[in-house]
């Protein structure tokens, strides 16, 4: 009975990891992606203000 116990719980956790696994994946893209969207305006914003200098 123990045993069958411990592989339930193991399983389990093997879920739960998989799981927290994949939600933290997408978390790291989503802000991947905004990082790299504020990087695209930072860089257009920089080239609109040069070329108001100029």
């Amino acid at each position: 009975m123990y045993s069958f116990e411990y592989d339930l719980a193991v399983d389990r956790l093997r879920d739960l990891r998989a799981e927290a696994d994949t939600a933290a994946r997408a978390r790291r893209l989503r802000a991947a992606r905004r990082w790299a969207r504020r990087a695209e305006y930072a860089t257009r914003r920089a080239a609109r203000a040069s070329a108001a200098v100029r």
